[in-house]
């Protein structure tokens, strides 16, 4: 920014996951505003399911849903979870491997307006994980139509028909009018 620039305005992002920060700033790019993360406020404590999205798998009713990062302890890394997970769809009795990655994002404004938007990814779960690309479930989660898995996605496909996507999308227009003037 040049010298004497007014400050761009900030998006505080409700969470401290950098694979998500990496997404959003791709998905925001066009804005001229400034991400920050819960990690630059250390003194702000939110819950843990401040966070923005979950997956879904049928066959688990719905779990790991929005304790998603969470899924089999706080111990657990993405790989632990991926593993965890797999290892709760194979002992189910039930054999439907669809999923869907679900993505609320909320957009609060200091005087307590709170905007929101739902985004959805259908998809199924894979028997083992394919890609070395995204993070999170990204590796067993095969996109609806694409027969792709997430992780094998090329990153601006990824963020064409992501959860993430799909609800910033909403959001857009709010962004553009409210936040980035």
């Amino acid at each position: 920014m040049p010298a004497g620039s007014p400050p761009l305005p900030e998006l505080v992002l409700a969470t401290s996951n950098p694979g998500k920060l990496r997404e959003f700033r791709a998905l925001l790019g066009e804005f001229s505003v400034e991400l920050r993360t819960l990690d630059a406020f250390p003194e702000v404590r939110l819950p843990e399911e401040a966070d923005d999205s979950g997956i879904e798998v049928s066959a688990l009713g719905g779990a790991p849903g929005p304790r998603s990062a969470r899924f089999g302890g706080t111990d657990l890394d993405d790989a632990g979870r991926v593993e965890k997970l797999l290892a709760d769809l194979a002992a189910s009795a039930l054999t439907d491997r669809s999923a869907r990655f679900v993505c609320v994002a909320a957009l609060a404004f200091p005087g307590g307006e709170v905007i929101t938007a739902r985004g959805e990814c259908s998809g199924w779960i894979l028997d083992a994980p394919r890609g070395g690309r995204g993070f999170g479930y990204d590796p067993i989660f095969e996109v609806e139509r694409g027969g792709s898995s997430m992780a094998e996605l090329p990153p601006a496909e990824k963020n064409r028909i992501s959860h993430r996507a799909r609800a910033l999308s909403a959001l857009r227009e709010v962004i553009r009018e409210r936040v980035a003037t």
